[in-house]
Formats: C-alpha cells, structure tokens, sequence
C-alpha cells in the first residue's frame, strides 16, 4: 500500500518561504499571486495492512516525526 502525505503550515502561522516564492514570482512578471503557502509531500511505501491500520500507523508517524504538530496541519491520502 502507498501513501501521500501532505503537511502545511497553519492558519496564522509566518511562511518566509511561502513570501520568497511570491516576490520571485512577481520579479518573474506574475504579480497576479495574491499570496503562497509553501508544505511538503510525503510518499511511503506500506507493507501490506489494512486501511485502518495504515490510517493509525501513519498519523502516529506524523504525530512523532513527520509533522510539528503545534505549527503544521498534515493529510494523509491511501492508494491501495
């Protein structure tokens, strides 16, 4: 089994990152990007388990490691 995950920032929470990529958009002439949130993507490859326990083993992957959780959002997408 395969999963994505994706962590954004927070509502509320400073991106500089998310700032840079607008500015050099708008260096670039596409000053019509009223604003960016940068995140990252997670792809995992599952050994073989059951939706729910993948579901349960991944948010506890990301509640440990893969997201701060008092600054990030995370979601997780399963593909069987």
């Amino acid at each position: 089994m395969k999963a994505r995950i994706t962590v954004t920032l927070k509502n509320g929470v400073l991106d500089p990152q998310g700032k840079a990529i607008q500015n050099a958009l708008g260096s670039l002439g596409f000053d019509d990007v009223n604003g960016v949130r940068q995140g990252k993507v997670i792809d995992l490859d599952l050994a073989d388990m059951d939706k729910a326990t993948a579901q349960t083993r991944i948010s506890d992957m990301c509640e440990k490691l893969l997201a701060n959780t008092v600054i990030e959002n995370y979601a997780i997408e399963l593909v069987d």
